[in-house]
């Protein structure tokens, strides 16, 4: 049994990623700042069947996510999926013209130093498989900068930059790096981007393997 490691554990897109994966047989490893909201994910999934364990670890030290991604596949088996997607803190999301530089010292360790971290905790294990898949989800300004939010803007872009040079050296081994880029919020009533149907593309993405960058729905214009 192979793991799918989610770094960014939360009771929305979180849980029903887990459980999408966890559905088709994989071990879950959680990992949040959050204790307390690790155990009630847990418990949800174990009562659906499925192994889940909470590492406690926050992005912005790499230090404890590298020691969580280990611990994961240390106790429940080789992480195969790799899924980034905590959500920014609001003091991310300044007006360009209040960032200072020391405003991007966060926003780049979160969305860069945080990824950079735990791919390469992984790799090495994905490797020893032959297999493997890295997901990045992000927001729209990812790829559409939004002066309101220049933080996230500017952080978002440097993480899309570093995962499509990830889908372009990794592919000839086998390790598929993939983008999903949603561009509103994250809704139950949503067709497109509701937990269930954003879980739903993830597993896609990750059983076709087809091309870098995805989309939920079209940008509005």
């Amino acid at each position: 049994m192979t793991t799918f490691a989610l770094i960014g554990a939360g009771p929305g897109l979180g849980l029903a990623a887990a459980r999408r994966f966890g559905t088709a047989g994989h071990s879950v490893a959680l990992i949040s700042r959050n204790a307390q909201r690790l155990d009630s994910l847990t418990a949800e999934l174990a009562d659906d069947g499925i192994k889940a364990r909470g590492f406690a670890a926050d992005v912005l030290d790499t230090e404890s996510l590298t020691a969580a991604l280990y611990a994961a596949g240390t106790s429940l088996g080789t992480v195969e999926i790799l899924q980034y997607s905590p959500v920014p803190r609001a003091d991310f999301m300044k007006p360009v013209l209040d960032t200072g530089a020391d405003d991007l010292d966060a926003p780049l360790a979160f969305s860069v130093k945080g990824p950079v971290t735990a791919v390469n905790a992984v790799l090495p294990g994905m490797r020893e498989l032959g297999r493997g898949t890295l997901l990045f989800v992000n927001g729209s300004s990812a790829v559409r900068p939004n002066p309101n939010v220049a933080g996230t803007s500017i952080a978002f872009a440097a993480e899309s930059a570093y995962a499509r040079m990830l889908h372009d050296t990794l592919a000839p081994q086998n390790i598929h790096a993939a983008q999903l880029i949603v561009p509103g919020a994250i809704r139950p009533d949503s067709e497109h981007s509701s937990p269930d149907a954003l879980a739903q593309r993830l597993y896609d993405i990750h059983g076709e393997r087809d091309g870098f960058r995805h989309y939920s729905e079209p940008l509005p214009d």
